[in-house]
């Protein structure tokens, strides 16, 4: 890459973090409702007879609503929206007719979900005068341009809702500095702890270091493929292949499991989407994805689900959300009003590790999972004696009694795999089968016939 553009790129990131930066000092995102924003989207909506308005706010992965007027969509996936398009504009952007736009193909999937034609937003700034959000207008048919008058106006509105934001920062200071000493900021206290700093996470992810990789599950009694698991890896271009359990503790620390754990729904959103384009047969697996707790914390997750399996082309079905029961514990309520509105979308959702939670049994009927993934820990130690054995065989049991499917994880001998399927399991995953490999290394599995594996009690045979 050329040093011209090597500085380019790092005074475009400069401006971003300085951008963030603001936008954490604000704290607006996942707020309350307040009326004052409010009023502000109402009265946008009506002098402009706008079918529907909001304020958002955008952070590195996502545009969240603030406010809306006639709106239900809470937060959209950040990556080529409108926001971007204001960033990228430094200013107001009107658009008569989303089908003439040159960004068309981009804007309409997002756009299919307000139903909307056309729009007109102007940005919302910070005090330094950063832009921090965007006052947005939307109208089912497509409209003249907006006059000189109209679109000042427009700005006026928005700068109404930058000295709001502005209130709020100076009340926020203010209630800080009542409560004693700020402490410093938590990134630096995360850098000095050792590596990965946010900002090395963030670097990777600016520079895509960051792959997914896929395990295959299989039907226990025809090995047959049925879906996969998503997993995240590292591909530092020093460290070489940095595992999970090195930078995504950091990331939850840092706050860059966000960013993170949204670029894993995109990519693997359109990964099935590719692969349904090279065997349409495909379209029968589904992908799990792990989400972490602070995912979860999200009211407006399944928006933004949603838009990613719109802008992707795919079925709800053929996506899985999976999360551990910890995940889910910190807020309950939280947790169920989100899982809610996954469920109702479409999408299947898995419980991880499920045995190893404080009180699985006594949540468990009231989280709507579709799936029981068995921990490892209780696969790996089955043929240790009855008790193990017989956990992993109540876990079996009760699924079946829900109404839930099993998928056994960490299956790595045959005799693991002989008792999982004597006592009913349908499904699992394991090395036994096939290890975490690439997505070339996948879509040649894919093309076995009927996404049939070897079967492993025949090599060991052939093998003894």
């Amino acid at each position: 890459m050329p040093l011209a553009e090597l500085e380019i790129n790092a005074a475009d990131q400069q401006q971003e973090d300085a951008r963030l930066a603001a936008l954490i000092s604000a704290g607006i995102l996942d707020t309350p409702p307040e009326p004052a924003y409010d009023a502000i989207t109402r009265l946008a909506a009506e002098y402009f007879q706008a079918d529907s308005a909001a304020i958002a706010f955008a952070d590195e992965s996502r545009v969240w609503m603030k406010s809306c007027w006639r709106q239900m969509v809470r937060e959209l996936p950040r990556k080529d929206s409108i926001f971007d398009m204001m960033l990228a504009q430094d200013g107001p952007v009107v658009v008569s007719d989303v089908t003439r736009h040159p960004q068309s193909d981009t804007l309409i999937p997002r756009l299919k979900l307000l139903g909307m034609a056309s729009f007109a937003c102007a940005p919302v700034h910070s005090a330094e005068g950063m832009i921090l959000g965007i006052l947005i207008i939307f109208h089912r048919k497509s409209r003249q341009n907006m006059s000189p008058d109209e679109l000042l106006t427009l700005q006026s509105l928005a700068g109404m809702v930058s000295n709001q934001l502005e209130l709020r920062t100076l009340r926020k200071s203010f209630n800080e500095n009542r409560k004693g000493p700020r402490r410093a900021f938590h990134a630096a206290e995360i850098a000095c702890k050792g590596w990965p700093s946010k900002s090395d996470l963030h670097q990777a992810l600016e520079q895509k270091q960051f792959v997914l990789y896929y395990q295959p599950e299989i039907e226990l009694a025809t090995r047959r493929i049925i879906g996969l698991e998503a997993l995240i890896r590292w591909v530092h271009p020093e460290r070489g292949l940095v595992p999970p359990s090195e930078f995504i503790p950091p990331a939850e620390e840092s706050g860059m499991i966000l960013p993170i754990g949204d670029w894993v729904l995109a990519e693997a959103c359109s990964q099935i989407q590719k692969w349904c384009v090279e065997d349409i047969s495909h379209v029968s697996l589904r992908v799990g994805v792990n989400l972490s707790a602070r995912q979860f914390s999200r009211e407006g997750l399944a928006d933004h689900v949603e838009a990613l399996l719109v802008q992707a082309g795919i079925s709800s079905r053929q996506l899985g959300l999976e999360m551990t029961e910890s995940s889910l514990i910190p807020n309950i309520h939280t947790a169920l009003g989100v899982l809610g509105s996954l469920r109702r979308l479409g999408v299947s959702l898995l419980m991880d590790d499920f045995g190893t939670g404080y009180s699985s049994l006594n949540n468990l009927h009231s989280f709507p999972f579709d799936v029981l993934k068995v921990d490892r820990s209780f696969v790996s130690r089955m043929s240790e004696g009855d008790q193990p054995l017989q956990i992993v065989r109540t876990i079996v049991e009760l699924a079946r009694v829900l109404g839930m499917s099993v998928v056994a994880e960490g299956i790595e001998t045959i005799e693991q795999y002989r008792l999982l399927r004597q006592m009913g399991c349908r499904y699992g995953q394991g090395f036994l089968f096939a290890r975490p490999m690439t997505v070339e290394a996948v879509s040649k599995l894919l093309r076995l016939p009927d996404r049939i594996l070897p079967d492993p009690e025949a090599v060991e045979l052939a093998c003894a």
